[in-house]
């Protein structure tokens, strides 16, 4: 039996005195050279910096997410998800909103926003047509449970293709994760770009193919114009 379901999303907000900056993006997509550079920054303003990323590789569930996805040992694709969630929650409860609390800036490699490209992609993957695009609300509505999570001020999305990132990748010179091949990238970024355009007012559009200099200038132009 088929049911027809809609909802809507009612997002936390950042009540708190720290400034929470989150990067999107695949992989090679420039977001951990950016969070170095704007850790740079804050520090010339006499901030401090917290930085995490989603997974986060310190803690057990992303240590285990980490080992899923470098094919060190196997998970199940809807299990892999729930997994991601629970280090989310650690995340969230021990790093970021006590740092915030605080006044900190707290700078992150990904948030909840990347469970809908990424969660789809472990549930079989999308054309992002509207039927499709209404599945994959449905599924991360339920697995990534919003209302947990709390939105950052500003949400920087990289947007790469994928022949760059297939090229840096290529220049890393390391071992491929899971989702590392042509086909689940070029994917990968469609779903971000379908994301961003669906919660334009929650995303900051990045042209990551420019020089990385030019890019950091742009993140802190835009990091300029929010008073915390």
């Amino acid at each position: 039996m088929k049911y027809h379901v809609e909802f809507d999303l009612d997002f936390k907000r950042n009540p708190h005195k720290g400034l929470y900056v989150v990067l999107e993006g695949v992989n090679a997509s420039g977001k951990s050279t950016q969070v170095e550079h704007l850790k740079e920054y804050f520090q010339t303003l006499g901030r401090e910096v917290v930085i995490t990323s989603e997974p986060n590789d310190s803690l057990p569930a992303g240590r285990l997410v980490r080992d899923i996805i470098t094919r060190k040992t196997s998970f199940p694709s809807a299990a892999l998800q729930y997994l991601y969630t629970a280090d989310r929650v650690v995340n969230h409860e021990t790093i970021i909103e006590p740092a915030l609390k605080e006044g900190k800036v707290v700078l992150s490699s990904r948030n909840f926003w990347s469970a809908l490209v990424y969660g789809v992609m472990d549930v079989g993957g999308v054309k992002y047509t509207k039927r499709d695009a209404d599945l994959m609300l449905v599924t991360q509505g339920i697995l990534s449970m919003y209302h947990r999570f709390m939105l950052p001020d500003v949400t920087f999305f990289l947007d790469v293709e994928v022949d760059t990132v297939m090229s840096r990748m290529k220049l890393m010179g390391r071992d491929r994760d899971i989702y590392e091949k042509k086909d689940k990238l070029t994917q990968l970024i469609n779903g971000y770009r379908w994301v961003a355009n669906q919660f334009a007012d929650e995303f900051v559009y990045v042209d990551g193919e420019r020089e990385l200099q030019i890019v950091t200038k742009e993140l802190i132009a835009v990091i300029g114009d929010i008073k915390k």
